[in-house]
């Protein structure tokens, strides 16, 4: 009975290519349009690292009070030197990973290759295994390196590849601004987007870091910070001495806690530290502190473009309207069937056959929308960033399940806006039909 009826629905749709393929073409672009701004929105506000996600956490403490600069009430995004270090020395976490962003000049020693700038971040040790860091060669620097300050880096494949032709470049030298680093290890591709340790930051969806240097070496070389840095309205400090004595918050500081007996913990260890710093007169305003674990830190940082969202809404508006508009054509064209169908009642179909009869039909144009609707979807990714900044546009590709929930989606909407005409048609009485026919 299906494939009659599919014959009877192809027949009918070839009688008039025009509106059928307006109809095509209205779900196909609604379709396209929400498929689209869904991989974009799914791209951007994806869990960058869904498997520890629940036991990384961000401390903050309200150090300078109505003088924040944030106006939502809340402490800043990032703590100041002081007590991160204070923090660090307490040891409350399995892991702590102190972070501030470096821009650097690496001078290969082939000299037929031109100094790179590289961007990358000045982290402790615990920063590779907290965020699941992978390596090509070699590794982290070892705990010595760490609270010494020695000079060793981390760098990135893609640096790797341009000075030293992709090799296993471990031991080797590596001159940055001046200073000569030992390469302790290679990373392998690695960039979860979100960039969600450094969410303070303006590099949320940037490409991956390429340097990174023990945070002890770059506090003891004096490299400023190439992120946000927190200040007072009235700070009037002036270079690296003032900044690391001052109350500016410049440093991200993230620490791993195994259970909630441990966040519980941790939590009370942050607000006594705080009310400790405002007893020893640090500051004359209620002691305040967060923890968020990595969910809501993003959410709390508004790391989704809100492009994005606004993008998704208009796409749902499109498919709204394409939808509406399907509804007036396929209840038009299934009008105009009445004497047919009066003929099909008097001749013994059930109200039930002309129903499925017509759904069939609808199901053939969902169906054909839909593989248009893939064409399109291909399309729009392709052109994202003509509306998109490119580094947020090329995080988004079309895959096989992209293709697959485009075409379920074609078909879903279009049954959905034949279930009004298909049930008009299914109640044509037939005498009528007939006596006018």
């Amino acid at each position: 009975m299906f494939s009659y009826y599919l014959d009877l629905g192809m027949r009918s749709l070839s009688r008039n290519v025009v509106i059928t393929g307006l109809m095509i073409l209205l779900i196909a672009v609604g379709v396209a349009g929400l498929i689209t701004t869904y991989a974009l929105l799914s791209a951007v506000s994806a869990n960058p690292l869904p498997s520890k996600s629940g036991r990384l956490f961000v401390p903050q403490i309200d150090n300078r009070g109505a003088d924040r600069v944030t106006n939502d009430g809340e402490p800043d995004p990032e703590l100041t030197l002081r007590d991160v270090q204070a923090l660090r020395a307490n040891q409350a976490a399995t892991g702590q990973a102190a972070i501030y962003p470096i821009y650097l000049s690496a001078v290969p020693t082939d000299s037929s290759i031109q100094p790179v700038a590289a961007k990358g971040y000045a982290v402790t040790a615990d920063f590779f295994r907290m965020f699941s860091v992978p390596f090509q060669y070699g590794g982290v620097w070892s705990k010595p390196d760490d609270d010494d300050g020695t000079n060793t880096v981390v760098i990135g494949g893609d640096l790797n590849q341009k000075l030293f032709h992709g090799a296993d470049s471990v031991g080797r030298e590596l001159p940055l601004e001046g200073h000569v680093y030992r390469i302790a290890g290679v990373m392998a591709p690695w960039n979860p987007l979100p960039r969600f340790y450094a969410a303070a930051d303006v590099q949320s969806f940037e490409r991956s870091p390429q340097i990174f240097l023990p945070f002890r070496r770059a506090l003891d070389s004096k490299i400023p910070t190439a992120g946000s840095t927190f200040c007072a309205l009235n700070y009037q400090g002036k270079g690296w001495e003032d900044l690391v004595r001052s109350e500016c918050s410049w440093i991200s500081f993230w620490v791993e806690l195994p259970n909630a007996a441990a966040v519980k913990q941790y939590g009370a260890f942050l607000a006594a530290y705080a009310e400790e710093q405002r007893a020893n007169g640090r500051f004359n305003w209620p002691a305040y502190t967060r923890l968020r674990d990595l969910d809501q830190w993003l959410k709390y940082m508004k790391v989704v473009p809100s492009e994005a969202r606004i993008s998704f809404i208009v796409a749902l508006g499109l498919l709204l309207v394409c939808t509406v508009n399907t509804v007036g054509l396929l209840l038009a064209r299934f009008m105009r069937r009445g004497p047919d169908i009066g003929i099909r009642r008097a001749l013994g179909a059930s109200r039930g056959d002309i129903y499925a009869q017509y759904l069939v039909e609808a199901g053939v144009i969902g169906l054909a929308g839909g593989f248009l609707g893939i064409l399109l979807t291909v399309c729009f990714i392709g052109s994202l960033d003509l509306v998109f900044e490119a580094k947020i546009a090329r995080m988004v590709h079309s895959d096989a399940s992209i293709m697959a929930l485009a075409i379920v989606l074609a078909i879903v909407v279009t049954m959905i806006a034949a279930a009004y005409p298909v049930w008009r048609a299914s109640r044509i009485q037939p005498a009528w039909q007939l006596k006018t026919g």
